[in-house]
């Protein structure tokens, strides 16, 4: 599967830094463009600059006074608990707005380049903060670059944008910005709600006209588990909403030595929904795919590798997980973060998926998840829950 992919990128991202204690170390995309260079990955993409979201941009999702505040924050180093700056989740550092607004407007020039025909597929790895709501900060997030790219999009001309987040924490801040917006299918695949942050991502949360899909799993999913549920729920409910452009957020801190969530997706695992949702994209939008990273706090381990492959599937010449990681950007780990880094692409695991055709299990906890989401959205879409 082909298609052009461009890349936002600028060292100036790694700038979005709350600090070495914090769990959002912008070492990890660091180390993922490192790994991406040696591996050559970025050899077969276009690397692309990109400008600085503007206030007005911005402001497609955000409020002036919280754009003010945010401004207000990064130059005082005084909290805004109103606006969740300064907390231990968002704490405060110098150049705030100046950052979280560069990641905005890599995610926006991916959604125009996707838009106007200049790519296929675009990225914006560094992206995908979904928990920054129009009038605070939350979970690590200033701006929500995902939500100000799909209002950019809705903006210049789209009916039917479909948002599909597979990282571990519920895409709340996304969901909020188009929860009332027929036009947006947003469909968020995490940890229940019942056990992880931010506790929102219910199934009855169903938004307008059956667009908002929450997809809650209990602690434990594996990759077989997840990825039915991903079948079960994803592909009918795009083919019913026939998007005109994709955009994913793929947080992976669903593996299973995240130190933050409870999951237990592989990298392998991981790597098989990447497959999937590029498939989608080429089979529903005509390969319109926007991509953005997010979630991911095993700095070393999982991030790089995770998103290598990412970039590599969107490339059109994805990686075998069998190629060994390169003596130098393992050395450049070494240095970098004083770790030993990983020796080969994959975790071993043989990805196995069980249909949602083949049978529902009532007294299983994760098909009784699926069959909640299906039961609460699918009949909004003509779509047999069972």
């Amino acid at each position: 599967m082909t298609g052009t992919l461009q890349v936002f990128w600028d060292d100036k991202l790694l700038s979005y830094d709350f600090g070495s204690a914090h769990p959002l170390n912008p070492v990890r995309v660091e180390l993922t463009m490192e790994l991406s260079r040696h591996l050559g990955v970025l050899d077969r993409v276009e690397v692309r600059g990109f400008e600085s979201a503007g206030d007005g941009l911005i402001s497609l999702v955000h409020g002036r006074e919280y754009i003010e505040a945010v401004k207000r924050a990064g130059r005082d180093l005084k909290p805004h608990y109103v606006y969740g700056l300064g907390t231990t989740d968002n704490p405060l550092f110098g150049g705030m707005h100046e950052a979280s607004s560069l990641v905005v407007g890599a995610s926006v020039a991916a959604a125009k380049a996707v838009w106007t025909g200049e790519a296929g597929h675009a990225a914006n790895i560094s992206g995908g903060l979904h928990h920054a709501m129009p009038d605070a900060a939350s979970g690590f997030c200033i701006y929500n670059d995902p939500a100000v790219a799909i209002a950019w999009l809705l903006e210049h001309g789209a009916q039917k944008v479909a948002y599909v987040d597979v990282d571990v924490h519920h895409g709340d801040g996304v969901q909020k910005a188009f929860y009332d917006d027929p036009r947006v299918m947003t469909i968020s695949l995490h940890e229940s709600p019942r056990t992880l942050f931010p506790g929102t991502g219910f199934p009855h949360e169903t938004g307008a006209e059956g667009t908002s899909v929450n997809v809650a799993l209990p602690p434990g999913t594996g990759d077989r588990a997840w990825l039915r549920a991903f079948d079960a729920v994803v592909p009918p409910l795009l083919r019913a909403f026939q998007p005109q452009i994709l955009v994913t957020q793929q947080g992976c801190d669903s593996h299973l030595s995240d130190p933050l969530a409870h999951l237990s997706l592989t990298v392998d695992g991981q790597r098989t929904a990447y497959q999937r949702l590029h498939a989608l994209a080429h089979e529903l939008t005509g390969g319109k795919w926007v991509l953005t990273g997010g979630g991911g706090y095993e700095l070393v381990q999982v991030v790089p590798r995770a998103w290598t492959h990412l970039l590599a599937e969107a490339s059109g010449h994805p990686i075998d997980p069998r190629t060994a990681c390169p003596e130098d950007w393992r050395d450049f780990v070494r240095e970098r973060t004083g770790e030993i880094a990983p020796k080969v692409m994959t975790d071993g695991f043989q990805v196995e998926v069980q249909t949602w055709g083949e049978g529902y299990d009532p007294a299983n906890p994760i098909d009784q998840a699926i069959l909640a989401t299906r039961r609460a959205v699918f009949p909004e879409h003509g779509l047999l829950p069972e």
